[in-house]
């Protein structure tokens, strides 16, 4: 007999313990910045001003759009050296490119949910597909760094179920007896909530990037949000 819709749903912790967010389209919304600096990497290495989003589709991590892009416009797979080369080149770019952004912003009601977290003592953490370099400046204009104690990015794994587990992982060393069902993830996208519920932790969809709440919900989100000024599951 297959299992009920209910089985099928992903555990939920009564009130989270660790909280672990996403960057792109859940905290910030860079104006395009990521693209960019992959144009310019691709342009700067091979002359081809490659468009990411022809190619790789939200929620994929860096390796996964790197290596599909590559492929895409070159018609051959990489090689590892040429895959670091292109890293490299691809995260010089965004120290400069972020700062100028026209179309950047922080998105409604982070900060004031970060702050309410870390007040009662929630420990919070990234999970991104982008590297952490990337990741991390993304978050420099809007200076929401300083909220995070640790973090997994796509520069750990390029599978982000993997690197969802990874960042649970880290968790696990900064608090004793943590289970993933005491973890919640929050996310926009349908890869956001499949890695998390693969994990065991709390999936929480967040429709502030290109997915709308009924295709989070879809997607198996076991809260969803419209945006994070909704308040949070669990508090």
């Amino acid at each position: 007999m297959p299992p009920t819709t209910e089985a099928m749903k992903p555990t939920v912790s009564a009130r989270p313990v660790v909280v672990l967010f996403g960057v792109d389209e859940t905290l910030v919304h860079t104006g395009g910045s990521g693209a960019r600096s992959w144009k310019a990497a691709f342009d700067k290495l091979y002359g081809i001003p490659a468009d990411i989003g022809q190619h790789s589709s939200a929620g994929e991590t860096d390796p996964q759009v790197a290596r599909a892009t590559f492929n895409a416009v070159l018609g051959r797979d990489p090689s590892d050296d040429e895959l670091s080369r292109l890293y490299t080149q691809y995260l010089l770019h965004p120290a400069d490119d972020i700062g100028v952004s026209d179309g950047y912003r922080v998105l409604p009601g982070a900060e004031k949910i970060l702050v309410r977290l870390g007040q009662i003592g929630v420990l919070l953490g990234l999970v991104s597909g982008a590297m952490e370099g990337a990741a991390r400046t993304k978050l420099v204009p809007a200076n929401l760094n300083r909220f995070f104690v640790f973090g997994a990015y796509g520069s750990d794994s390029p599978d982000r179920t993997e690197l969802t587990g990874l960042a649970i992982e880290k968790a696990a060393r900064l608090h004793d007896q943590l289970a993933p069902s005491q973890v919640y993830v929050v996310g926009d996208t349908p890869h956001d909530m499949e890695a998390t519920n693969a994990s065991g932790a709390v999936s929480v969809g967040v429709a502030s990037g290109h997915y709308s709440v009924a295709e989070l919900e879809t997607a198996r989100g076991a809260h969803v949000l419209r945006s994070l000024e909704d308040g949070f599951p669990g508090l």
